[in-house]
């Protein structure tokens, strides 16, 4: 049986390893521990595809030790007893160094369970998640480790081993390929070294075969890995990434960015996460200073709601078009922050007599309320006490400097005079 390219590709050494540069680059610290062969738990933090396996299977070479995996989606609190049994015996004279992969999967007792090992140093644990550790990592065991970042691997990075992956296939039997296919195929891949490989594979069991030899197109190329870059998974880290990013960057008045993150949400096929950052971020980012964004937006979100994808991309488009070049004003934001830590805090007081519910009246020794309706004044405006006594002189709401609320301050000002 013909083992799987990906399998045949793996790399040897450190220096075959395609990406993290910041982590195996000469000098760096984790090579640096590799290189030395020291013993230490570890972490690994990042997307499928970026060498975190291939690494483990390095430090297990380097460190002598027997090397176990577990994938934590099936694994059992059995497996974990059964891996730790063979500590001290002739199945893992050396020691042990479990490579657990996905461990964000493992309850508490499951990653509890390898705590008195990893003290005494009989094992070495190596896991990885393609999930922030900080949030599904149990606090004990991470404490006991250290974590490294794996990042995307560059198309520039990647595109030697998409030749390695050629290489090896041509060796097998005869192929050509077009120019900048194996670029393309490390683009298409989103930093995923496995998917490129796993693309190249798949394309050479489809090939053309002319005068005896396999032919690849750039066109297959493109039809295998047509939606490869995308790196998305609701729920996940890269939802909240993309998330974050498209928020961002409508509070960066960035319109390019703003497309091209609602763009990766339209093609995973989410609609509902975009249109809660868009509606947020009329609020949020622009508010007063264009204060019709509200409706606008949110007459967006319908239209985009009732008539899905694709036909939903276009109102979705204008909303964040507008928010991104519509002018900014967190003066809500701050306005509601302050007012709700001082509610958190304790400090409120009894609602003015003047403004309380007029049934009020009848049950007081003082049936009068006081009240003064602003309506049966000038300029629709009176000198009264809104808040309570406690709080009387605090101000919440600051003037943005944007033209809309500027014109607003001074409406006020000339009527209630200025600094009201």
């Amino acid at each position: 049986m013909q083992r799987p390219l990906a399998d045949e590709i793996r790399p040897k050494t450190l220096d075959e390893v395609v990406g993290q540069r910041h982590l195996l680059a000469p000098g760096a610290v984790l090579r640096r521990l590799i290189e030395a062969g020291t013993e230490a738990n570890m972490v690994f933090y990042g997307p499928s595809g970026t060498g975190k396996t291939t690494i483990a299977n390095l430090i297990a070479e380097k460190t002598h030790k027997a090397l176990y995996r577990l994938n934590a989606t099936t694994a059992s609190l059995q497996d974990i007893k059964n891996v730790i049994a063979d500590v001290d015996t002739l199945m893992a004279p050396g020691g042990i160094l479990l490579y657990l992969d996905e461990i964000q999967y493992f309850n508490k007792k499951q990653q509890q369970s390898l705590l008195e090992f990893m003290e005494n140093g009989k094992l070495t644990l190596i896991a990885s998640t393609t999930e922030n550790p900080y949030f599904y990592v149990y606090s004990a065991l991470l404490s006991r480790s250290t974590v490294f970042e794996f990042k995307a691997v560059p198309p520039k990075e990647a595109e030697p081993a998409v030749l390695r992956a050629l290489e090896i296939e041509k060796a097998r039997a005869p192929l050509e390929w077009e120019p900048g296919l194996p670029l393309q195929i490390a683009t298409a891949c989103g930093g995923d070294v496995r998917k490129a490989v796993n693309a190249v594979e798949l394309l050479c069991g489809a090939a053309v075969l002319q005068d005896g030899v396999r032919r690849l197109s750039c066109a297959d190329a493109e039809q295998v890995s047509q939606r490869s870059a995308m790196r998305y998974d609701k729920g996940g880290d890269a939802m909240y990434d993309i998330a974050s990013a498209l928020m961002k960057s409508l509070r960066g008045s960035d319109p390019d960015a703003a497309l091209h993150y609602l763009a990766r949400f339209l093609e995973a096929g989410d609609l509902v996460t975009p249109c809660r950052r868009l509606l947020c971020s009329a609020s949020e980012d622009v508010g007063m200073a264009y204060p019709q964004a509200v409706a606008i937006v949110k007459a967006c979100v319908d239209t985009a709601m009732q008539l899905g994808l694709p036909e939903a991309q276009l109102p979705l488009a204008q909303a964040a078009v507008l928010l991104a070049t519509a002018p900014k004003s967190n003066s809500i934001t701050e306005g509601i922050g302050k007012a709700r830590a001082d509610v958190r805090a304790g400090r409120t007081g009894d609602v003015p007599r003047q403004l309380q519910n007029v049934h009020a009246d009848t049950t007081g020794f003082d049936s009068r309320q006081h009240y003064l309706y602003p309506h049966n004044f000038p300029g629709h405006w009176v000198a009264q006490q809104y808040l309570p006594d406690a709080l009387k002189d605090v101000r919440y709401y600051e003037w943005g400097e944007n033209k809309t609320e500027q014109a607003a301050k001074a409406y006020w000002e000339k009527i209630k005079g200025p600094g009201k």
